[in-house]
């Protein structure tokens, strides 16, 4: 009796800690992208405007504006 009580809390300590690798992994993705975006939309500004693009950046500035309007609006 006493081998099969050791076994399910053996059980029941290995989904748990399976279930905290699984939480610490995804929000050390969620600080990781989150980080990766903030260093990345600078760059791609900068790289636009370097390359020319300020065409493509037109578009985008007229959406952003759109979408912070209507966020205001709200």
């Amino acid at each position: 009796m006493f081998e099969v009580l050791v076994i399910i809390l053996f059980c029941w300590l290995a989904f748990k800690a399976i279930g905290l690798a699984l939480s610490l992994t995804w929000g050390a993705a969620k600080i990781l992208a989150s980080l990766l975006f903030a260093i990345a939309v600078p760059v791609l500004i900068v790289c636009l405007l370097f390359a020319g693009g300020v065409i493509l950046l037109l578009p985008l500035a007229l959406i952003g504006g759109a979408v912070g309007l209507l966020k205001a609006c709200t």
